[in-house]
């Protein structure tokens, strides 16, 4: 049996799937925005000798890694509306399922990010007369921030392509275009393979330019 590939369907919404793929980028740099906070806050309690914080974070942490973001996804996207909890749309429930999901992996980041920074820069701090908060926020973060920066390139590249499971929940990014037109014409081959591509491409993209980044910003030890 042989297949006739026909892309001039695809030519014809070629715009719509390039609308999806903005979207799913869309929600990965929101997701990641919001984890990075999420984050860097676990991260410093992580520090701290408060034995009830460092047990409250490491349960989320263990937890959140421990469970398939497409459950997590159902949980906030169905489960909560069933027991009263109606604030969000499917834009707002998958972002924030999706900076949850990330806060939990970029948490053991900055945990490690923040070990990381050279002692000699917050001896440094001190001796100048900075306080502990100038010196975590002048000398600490910025640091800690070009130490983990290729961790978070490679946690957006990921989150975008986690971004393909909005389709779960009717979110039109390039997944759910490409099912839609799948399901329209019937154009299987040419529907996925050119989401594949895109998705492909668009990585591929997104990996130089971070790469470019981390080369100009990267810590001189």
């Amino acid at each position: 049996m042989t297949y006739n590939f026909n892309f001039s369907v695809i030519w014809r919404q070629f715009d719509v799937m390039l609308w999806g793929l903005g979207l799913g980028l869309l929600l990965a740099v929101i997701s990641l925005a919001i984890g990075t906070v999420i984050g860097l806050v676990c991260g410093y309690a992580f520090r701290t000798n408060n034995k009830t914080l460092r047990g409250l974070v490491w349960g989320y942490v263990e937890f959140i890694r421990n469970e398939p973001l497409l459950l997590l996804i159902f949980f906030v996207y169905f489960g909560l509306p069933a027991i009263g909890i109606r604030f969000f749309d499917k834009y707002e429930s998958f972002v924030i399922t999706l900076s949850i999901y990330a806060g939990a992996y970029l948490t053991e980041v900055f945990r490690a990010g923040l070990t990381s920074v050279p002692e000699r820069y917050v001896e440094a701090a001190k001796a100048i007369g900075l306080k502990p908060w100038q010196t975590q926020l002048y000398v600490v973060l910025p640091l800690t921030f070009r130490i983990v920066l290729p961790s978070l390139s490679n946690n957006l590249i990921s989150l975008f392509k986690d971004t393909s499971l909005a389709t779960a929940i009717a979110i039109p990014e390039l997944t759910f275009t490409a099912r839609q037109i799948n399901a329209n014409t019937y154009r299987v081959m040419e529907a996925w393979l050119t989401a594949s591509l895109l998705y492909l491409a668009t990585c591929y993209l997104i990996a130089i330019a971070l790469r470019q980044i981390e080369k100009r910003y990267s810590v001189i030890k």
